[in-house]
């Protein structure tokens, strides 16, 4: 039996308004690493970083489909005197072209997995068709449309014009990531391009700082 997602003993983050992740994430007290072994840390960081991004993914299917262990170089057009882009924090950049990732970011749904159901039930078109796979990956360019009437927080009669009630603990969510195009009057995303990292931050959402990335990376390239 899977335990509870929002478990307040295992305080783990998830991808979710929902109040008691949101009192989860804000109560994380980062695990102290200077008592473990090195594989301990890698440990601890992929099981935190992991309950973040895609804890609906299995672990063979993220190895084998989202984890590239080739992450981007860093550009020698940047400036020496900069901060490099902390790479690894694009471990789970893949993870940000699957449908159900962007329906999510994109502010049309509470959690990612209402954003799962959306897509199951149909509610949800890939440049104008439907797609009914959470997992699909989107392509750069690609066009996302949501059902107006399937988003909670738009209410209203159908043909008429509907209103929009915020749902509760959603501020900390209520922002676009730089590599979607999201237009609120038509219900539409575009997918710009995959994330990247930028000097002293990356454009994907995340409650860890880029060591846990580092560390999460590193358990993957090694068990791949």
């Amino acid at each position: 039996m899977r335990k509870p997602i929002y478990s307040l003993t295992r305080k783990l983050g998830r991808m979710s308004w929902n109040k008691y992740n949101l009192y989860n994430i804000a109560q994380k007290e980062l695990p102290n690493m200077n008592n473990k072994t090195l594989f301990q840390q890698k440990w601890v960081a992929k099981r935190e970083t992991r309950a973040y991004h895609g804890d609906e993914v299995t672990e063979r299917q993220f190895k084998n489909k989202f984890f590239d262990p080739k992450l981007p170089e860093v550009l020698s057009s940047l400036d020496p005197n900069q901060a490099h882009p902390p790479v690894a924090v694009l471990t789970f950049a893949e993870l940000e072209r699957r449908l159900d990732f962007v329906v999510f970011r994109s502010n049309f749904c509470p959690s990612v997995y209402a954003a799962r159901q959306l897509c199951v039930h149909g509610k949800v078109l890939v440049n104008g068709k439907k797609m009914a796979y959470p997992s699909h990956k989107l392509k750069d360019g690609d066009v996302v449309t949501v059902d107006p009437h399937a988003i909670q927080f738009l209410k209203g009669e159908k043909g008429q014009e509907l209103d929009f009630t915020p749902k509760p603990f959603s501020q900390p969510f209520m922002f676009v990531p730089e590599y979607l195009e999201v237009n609120y009057n038509t219900c539409q995303t575009v997918f710009l391009r995959s994330p990247v990292s930028r000097p002293g931050r990356s454009e994907i959402p995340s409650p860890f700082p880029p060591e846990f990335h580092s560390l999460a990376y590193e358990y993957y390239a090694r068990n791949k």
